[in-house]
């Protein structure tokens, strides 16, 4: 029987059109279409592209690029599939991002930018010395000792917050050849004191005795350092004083101690994941190591 306008090299034709047009691309298409700047880019691409569509067609899943490079079944495939090492993992993780954000871009919609807190810049050592002379002009001898407390604790032992504010005098001792603080709350631990604060910080503590050294009865209390901050606004020509980069002067002060920044890069890391990775499995000194390291021995 013949249908008018039909033929069977039509039909064939036709049919192998229809196929074309409906026949997902390939995993090597995929590759291509990333764009991947380079012959061992590609093969990596390539390799990414492949394990995915043998993991996703044996479970059943239409070979088409907006299934197996949608972002649910990429991370399905990356966290589940069997025989593969946790760096693979990761790896495929990423280069299958990067083939989807260019074959599939609509299911890929771009990352929102998230805010990073920065370290910020330490004080120098005039700006410090500013704050202590301030401390000394303070009109009773009680707001001195707080001021120059406070500044000591800061910039001297690196406390913050909760930390400074409950810090009484009884926690400030000679110990280990320098002069230690002892921080209780959530993070208890021993601090020793910077070298060029031991004095004032001593002081500060006599004074106070078993009391807050900066002031207040009720360490819970969230404004106790505000009256000091504002005392301490002289109008100098002094930025106004934060407990922050007070705490950034003595990470900068114990990490130049320390010799962090060469050996960061003589071991060529920049970023402080990988350093605290390895740090964990390792034991702190003693009282008296740490004491020494930090340079902070009484002269």
């Amino acid at each position: 029987m013949t249908v008018t306008g039909w033929s069977p090299a039509t039909s064939r034709g036709g049919g192998r059109r229809r196929c074309r047009r409906r026949r997902p691309r390939s995993p090597a298409t995929w590759s291509r279409a990333a764009a991947p700047g380079g012959q061992e880019r590609a093969k990596n691409l390539l390799w990414a592209a492949g394990k995915l569509a043998d993991y996703a067609i044996g479970l059943g899943l239409d070979p088409a690029p907006e299934v197996l490079l949608h972002p649910s079944t990429a991370e399905r495939f990356t966290r589940c599939a069997p025989g593969l090492s946790p760096v693979a993992r990761r790896t495929l993780r990423t280069n299958l991002r990067f083939i989807g954000r260019r074959v599939v871009p609509q299911l890929y919609p771009a990352d929102a930018p998230l805010p990073r807190e920065r370290a910020k810049a330490p004080c120098s050592p005039a700006q410090i010395d500013g704050y202590l002379a301030l401390a000394d002009a303070q009109p009773t001898a009680g707001r001195r000792m707080r001021a120059a407390g406070l500044v000591c604790l800061g910039a001297g032992a690196g406390l913050i917050r909760g930390d400074l504010r409950e810090v009484r005098g009884a926690d400030v001792a000679c110990r280990a050849g320098g002069v230690i603080v002892t921080v209780r709350g959530a993070r208890p631990r021993t601090v020793p004191v910077l070298a060029r604060y031991h004095t004032r910080l001593l002081a500060a503590a006599r004074f106070a005795g078993r009391a807050l050294i900066c002031g207040g009865a009720d360490p819970g209390r969230r404004n106790i350092t505000n009256p000091l901050i504002i005392a301490l606004d002289g109008g100098s020509g002094l930025p106004r004083l934060d407990t922050s980069r007070l705490r950034a002067t003595w990470l900068a002060e114990a990490a130049e101690l320390l010799g962090l920044a060469t050996f960061m890069a003589a071991a060529g890391i920049s970023c402080s994941q990988r350093l605290g990775d390895l740090v964990a499995g390792l034991e702190p000194a003693g009282e008296a190591d740490a004491v020494r390291l930090l340079g902070a021995v009484r002269r």
